[in-house]
């Protein structure tokens, strides 16, 4: 296990204030990745936390084995409603063509040099700002087909399936156990939000169909039976102040690229002497 403050990030609470959970779990990947290929490895795959694997991942290796980098779009075949279109093509317009809930790359220069890139931008942009181009880490790798050599675009229908893309890759379950998305073996599922808003977008995306819905079933055991004990609901480390008062998101806007705010206040969550808190509260920012 390694934590934020051990992937080299200059004054690493000051930056990290800067993000909310979603943003600060994202912007982190690319500093790992650029880590892990330092070390003697033959390449890294990344899977976000809420990805469950059913099948051997074999495409992807042996894609490695001639790209340097490996991506999955969310989307493979046209949609054929507007509500798809609407949601999944101009979605991905909005919040990127690739599923960065997975991305593999070789320990080769062209990997390397992805790693290092990637890195750079998400220590000074993996924010969550749609109307001006930046969707976190994700929508940055649109441009790598266009900035790196060999980059593999994984388009099987059974990785990286999600609620949004089930219109085009209906889970089907097997007599000999196997499990299909699509026409092809599904490999891993993300179940992003489940819990909430995207248990109502595999409604919409299921036609109908029931068998997603024991995918899900399965997933919600899963969790049950792993729940953290000891910590509070939605528990973030990094989430309050350390007199245990929320941070509003409001306050990590403000102290974006405000170089003097970060010259007075060298440590924003400590609230001694009142500081980076009262002097937001002082300024009217809630």
């Amino acid at each position: 296990m390694v934590t934020v403050a051990e992937l080299g990030i200059d004054n690493w609470k000051q930056w990290a204030f800067g993000h909310d959970v979603v943003e600060l779990c994202t912007a982190v990947k690319g500093a790992m990745m650029d880590r892990l290929l330092q070390d003697d490895v033959d390449g890294v795959v990344y899977l976000d936390p809420d990805t469950a694997v059913f099948a051997p991942l074999e495409h992807v290796l042996a894609t490695l084995e001639t790209h340097s980098v490996v991506l999955t779009p969310h989307v493979i075949t046209p949609e054929e409603t507007i509500t798809g279109v609407i949601d999944n093509e101009i979605g991905s317009l909005k919040h990127g063509v690739y599923n960065l809930g997975f991305v593999a790359v070789r320990n080769s220069e062209s990997g390397r040099a992805f790693a290092r890139w990637w890195r750079d931008r998400l220590l000074c942009f993996c924010h969550d700002d749609v109307p001006n181009g930046l969707f976190t880490d994700q929508r940055w790798c649109d441009l790598v087909p266009a900035l790196f050599d060999s980059v593999g675009v994984l388009r099987d229908s059974g990785y990286n399936v999600a609620s949004w893309n089930l219109s085009t890759r209906p889970i089907s379950l097997l007599p000999d156990g196997r499990i299909l998305a699509g026409k092809s073996e599904l490999r891993f599922f993300h179940f992003t939000k489940v819990n909430s808003v995207g248990e109502a977008v595999l409604r919409h995306y299921s036609y109908g169909r029931s068998e997603v819905f024991e995918l899900l079933r399965w997933y919600r055991e899963r969790l049950t039976e792993n729940v953290a004990t000891g910590l509070p609901k939605s528990y973030w480390a990094y989430g309050v102040y350390d007199d245990g008062t929320p941070v509003p998101r409001p306050h990590r806007l403000a102290w974006r690229g405000r170089g003097d705010l970060h010259a007075a206040f060298a440590d924003p969550f400590s609230t001694a002497n009142g500081g980076y808190k009262k002097w937001c509260l002082d300024q009217g920012i809630n």
